[in-house]
């Protein structure tokens, strides 16, 4: 993909958070109650989403627009709040992209605060992951856990219905309660000693009430959306240059690259509030 510097004459702007769906609403609500301060942008790349099914190559050449544009709109930070995004694109757009577009910026993702936490909440190193089949099947998170954590074994579980469920307002059915019975009864009988379980899609808090109604009392549900708002203030205050960098008027723009109308409908599932969304394109 060829490169665009997107240096503006700012050098400030909103946090922006970018999720090719609805799930990283669920990240930013977390991010404003724990940040309320700042200016956000939050895109959702609806058109083409599910990212979870498509290559690496496709993922991280979405992903890289979306970054990209909002660069464009002064964002200097930018959080992936999409675990595919953080899987499949990330690692190649800090390592290789920033320096060509601009080395001031910065994109952070949600495993690897997720993977720091997870370390000190297992007593029993047998931790589960629930995600969607491409964050299953990208490895990323047994990977960043063996980085940090030495003898912790990791077993996982596709949930393919889960997203779908949600989107379409029906995961308070009865019949939503069949799948997320289904895919924990299969996690733990894969190992039986797991007393921790990650939840490694942003849809997924939605659903935590269920699956905790089906899981023993003793075994620990990490929520990402906490532990990312808690990391993200946690870089802030260690990056004063980057601080700096954040407007802090308290205000929020939804973007979309799908119909505004769909969008606002589907994000009252996952926010408490009516939005007004802005329609964008990428080229």
């Amino acid at each position: 993909m060829k490169m665009k510097n997107v240096e503006s004459s700012k050098n400030y702007g909103p946090i922006g958070i970018f999720d090719s769906g609805y799930g990283g609403l669920t990240i930013l609500e977390k991010i404003r109650t724990e940040l309320p301060e700042y200016d956000y942008i939050y895109l959702g790349d609806n058109a083409r989403t599910p990212y979870g099914t498509r290559s690496f190559e496709v993922v991280y050449k979405y992903t890289l627009e979306c970054v990209t544009k909002l660069f464009e709109m002064d964002c200097h930070l930018v959080v992936l709040a999409c675990n595919t995004a953080s899987a499949k694109a990330l690692r190649t757009i800090q390592q290789n992209d920033l320096v060509k577009i601009d080395p001031n910026r910065r994109v952070l993702g949600v495993i690897r605060p997720t993977v720091e936490a997870v370390g000190t909440m297992t007593k029993s190193k047998h931790i589960g992951l629930l995600a969607t089949t491409g964050t299953v099947q990208s490895d990323s998170y047994p990977l960043e856990i063996d980085k940090l954590h030495e003898g912790i074994i990791v077993t996982s579980e596709a949930c393919p219905m889960w997203v779908p469920l949600i989107e379409n307002n029906e995961h308070r059915s009865e019949g939503a309660d069949f799948f997320i019975r289904k895919n924990i009864e299969n996690l733990l009988q894969n190992d039986p000693e797991i007393d921790t379980i990650m939840l490694g899609c942003t849809h997924y808090p939605l659903l935590l009430d269920k699956i905790k109604s089906f899981l023993p009392d003793d075994i620990h549900v990490i929520s990402q959306g906490d532990i990312v708002a808690k990391s993200l203030q946690d870089y802030l205050q260690r990056h004063p240059e980057m601080d700096e960098r954040c407007t802090k008027g308290s205000s929020i723009r939804y973007l979309t690259t799908e119909s505004v109308e769909k969008f606002a409908s589907s994000a009252s599932i996952f926010l408490n509030e009516e939005i007004k969304a802005e329609h964008i394109d990428l080229g």
